[in-house]
């Protein structure tokens, strides 16, 4: 009969069977097993040191370019923008270097007018039929911005009367109907505005985001450039954080041939490089009439404008 004493010295005959096959195989594989797993280890490690101090050290370069530009700026930029009036449009994700493009600016003397970040809510397809009937309430009588496209979707119409409260128009508004649409946008949660707004805009800087990738993505890229080209009544230069992606607005702007041809862009306007390109191709729009597409990426001519000599 089986007891347990047999099954406790069967169970101790089978893990001492198996820790004596460990110990035979381990020392049979010890030597050149054990030598080769040694040398790539070492090996991974030495390139892994190798990489690193390469990535150290492109970093540093790349942290040098940037403070290059940043210094530089106040002798590339001075006095290129003198006296004229900027509107700066943002998006919540291109926040981030807003600061940076409105110090450029201002270094080239440049009035930025106002800042205005539009939120994700008014890029929102559903949001289509508030959108319409917030245009409604807001151009009042004492408003009455004429021109403001009827049979569209949300977006248009509202941007529309956003770009004819904002940028020049004739007659004038006067500051209590601006303040009217723009506190009527921003208490329904389509816009924030940075600070006061300090009279109409001649140009106008859009810092675009990323492309959107939700459900709605495709109707939400499509509404930023809608965005664009309500406000491309003026000189606009639309940066951004590169082209990368499906429905990215530098490509859109760049594929139409409407757009591309009096719509600037920036494709690394998220840089210092970048912000001193956004303002020159501003100069360029101003100044000199011209479009340009400038950057890093396809859709580039050049990095930067090549202006001809002041006079």
């Amino acid at each position: 009969m089986i007891n347990f004493r047999y099954h406790v010295v069967s169970l101790t005959a089978v893990f001492l069977a198996l820790a004596i096959g460990l110990i035979v195989g381990t020392s049979a594989l010890n030597g050149p097993l054990s030598d080769s797993l040694r040398h790539q280890v070492d090996s991974l490690t030495k390139s892994n040191d190798i990489y690193r101090d390469k990535t150290i050290q492109l970093e540093a370069e790349v942290a040098q370019r940037e403070q290059f530009a940043t210094e530089i700026a106040p002798l590339v930029l001075g006095g290129k923008l003198t006296g004229r009036r900027v509107l700066v449009i943002s998006f919540q994700e291109s926040s981030s270097y807003v600061a940076d493009v409105v110090a450029d600016l201002k270094q080239a003397n440049a009035k930025v007018t106002a800042q205005v970040e539009i939120q994700d809510s008014m890029m929102g397809p559903s949001n289509g039929p508030t959108l319409l009937d917030l245009e409604h309430q807001a151009n009042t009588a004492d408003v009455n911005v004429q021109g403001i496209p009827t049979l569209s979707d949300g977006v248009e119409t509202a941007t529309a009367l956003l770009a004819g409260v904002l940028t020049d128009r004739q007659p004038a508004l006067s500051d209590t109907a601006v303040a009217t649409v723009l506190s009527a946008y921003e208490k329904a949660g389509f816009i924030h505005v940075d600070g006061k707004v300090n009279g109409p805009a001649e140009a106008v800087v859009v810092l675009a985001p990323t492309p959107y990738t939700d459900q709605n993505a495709g109707d939400e890229n499509k509404n930023v450039v809608t965005v664009i080209d309500q406000f491309s009544k003026v000189p606009i230069v639309v940066g951004a954080a590169g082209n990368a992606g499906k429905g990215n607005v530098i490509g859109s702007v760049t594929g139409d041939a409407s757009m591309s041809s009096r719509v600037s862009t920036v494709d690394n306007a998220n840089t210092p490089q970048g912000a001193i390109a956004t303002v020159l191709a501003l100069t360029e729009q101003v100044v000199y009439h011209k479009a340009g597409h400038y950057g890093l990426t396809s859709s580039a001519t050049s990095l930067l404008p090549v202006l001809p000599p002041a006079s």
